[in-house]
């Protein structure tokens, strides 16, 4: 029997993404929409079309073209600036996908943030702003520190924490200039915040018909330096989380994916652990990035990314916990500079247990810039361990494991 057609939206860096692409093509054929030609997807796509994947006309054509020729299952995109152009082009060629109006109020976070104050879901006070007045006058009403973030942004870009007023209008100008070419930018496009002390840990649930099931907690490795204090420099994964199993923590993931009106896809929530327990923070109409995924699958099993291909079908996922359960620890490699790419290794020669993988994503001639004005991972290096401790431990001081070299940007 012929496995079913997924149109996918946009695959992204190899390095990062093709686990996703092996597991989902055991189960179903797919199409690739991208804006470049293919190279390392051919081994698991039935073909491709190029197209630019922001512009929603050319989207949903080039998605009709495929829909004429062949019997489509589903839309399925896991790309943060893709996920609302894919859903509206789904929506429009009646397949079963995404509620285009869910993912918008996901995608917005003043829109995310009504929707969860309605429903009396614990959040950090929040305002969108559109001048540096207006966020001057939340940051003294509500007292430093404060965030600053783009509206409809992610991957931290443009995030800034603020602990005195003498360097908000900085951070300000900061935030209020990252843009991605072909995002919607609002008049009042930067968010402000009040800061909640405590980590930060990220919940991964499939929504299937309205019934949600978390499956992977990811705890956040933030780094150091005040440039990248909100960059996600690795993820912890412990297939023993307690909170998978906490029916609080539980109850409200299913609580916040019912006031925002999710009832079918993937998502990516996250949340702060305060003292007076989780507070939401936003959540992403998408599988996790990091590598959050395949460290669910390499610590429990669970295959987030194939689950996330039923739903997208229309078919109820499976959702699956063997044992036994394990721990994993990714970290990312950063070049000392924003730089062009001339040397990129990873030391493979350090690939031994707990060591499970290492790899690359910059090649020469590449243009990296560190945060808070780009997105600098260069690789990554996974330890899966008994415990936690056992994978953090592997990890420890993750630049010994790359060679980075290059010419500095002016």
């Amino acid at each position: 029997m012929e496995k079913p057609l997924l149109i996918v939206v946009a695959s992204s860096y190899a390095a990062y993404r093709s686990y996703i692409f092996r597991t989902v093509s055991s189960r179903y054929r797919l199409w690739l929409l991208n804006p470049a030609p293919p190279t390392w997807e051919l081994p698991y796509i039935e073909g491709c079309t190029v197209v630019n994947c922001l512009d929603q006309d050319a989207l949903t054509e080039a998605a009709a073209a495929v829909a004429r020729e062949h019997k489509v299952a589903g839309f399925y995109c896991y790309d943060e600036v893709y996920i609302e152009t894919a859903a509206w082009a789904g929506a429009a060629l009646g397949l079963q996908t995404l509620d285009p109006a869910a993912v918008a109020r996901c995608r917005d976070k003043t829109a995310t943030r009504q929707a969860l104050e309605k429903a009396g879901i614990p959040q950090p006070a929040s305002r969108p702003v559109a001048t540096l007045d207006e966020a001057r006058e939340f940051a003294e009403r509500t007292g430093y520190p404060v965030i600053l973030k783009p509206r409809n942004l992610g991957g931290s870009l443009g995030l800034r924490k603020v602990e005195r007023p003498e360097d908000l209008a900085a951070a300000f100008e900061v935030t209020k200039g990252a843009v991605v070419p072909g995002i919607q930018r609002f008049e009042d496009q930067v968010i402000i915040e009040e800061f909640l002390d405590g980590p930060e840990v990220s919940i991964d649930s499939v929504v299937f018909e309205g019934e949600c099931t978390p499956m992977i907690v990811g705890r956040k490795v933030l780094g150091e330096s005040e440039s990248m204090a909100f960059e996600e420099i690795g993820h912890d994964v412990d297939g023993n989380d307690p909170l998978l199993d906490d029916p609080g923590a539980v109850d409200l993931v299913r609580r916040t994916h019912e006031a925002l009106g999710f009832d079918n896809g993937f998502t990516h929530a996250e949340y702060k652990v305060t003292p007076k327990g989780l507070y939401a923070i936003e959540v992403n109409a998408r599988l996790g990035g990091g590598m959050i995924p395949y460290l669910g699958m390499l610590t429990s099993g669970t295959d987030a990314a194939l689950a996330a291909a039923d739903v997208a079908a229309g078919r109820r996922p499976t959702v699956a916990f063997p044992d036994p359960r394990r721990a994993a620890s990714v970290r990312f490699a950063y070049p000392a500079y924003d730089m062009q790419v001339e040397t990129a290794r990873a030391r493979e020669e350090l690939l031994v247990p707990p060591i499970h993988e290492m790899g690359m994503s910059a090649v020469p001639g590449m243009t990296v810039k560190l945060p808070p004005h780009g997105l600098a991972r260069s690789g990554y290096v996974i330890a899966i361990g008994a415990t936690l401790e056992e994978s953090r431990a592997a990890v420890a001081d993750p630049a010994r494991f790359f060679e980075i070299t290059g010419k500095p940007l002016s």
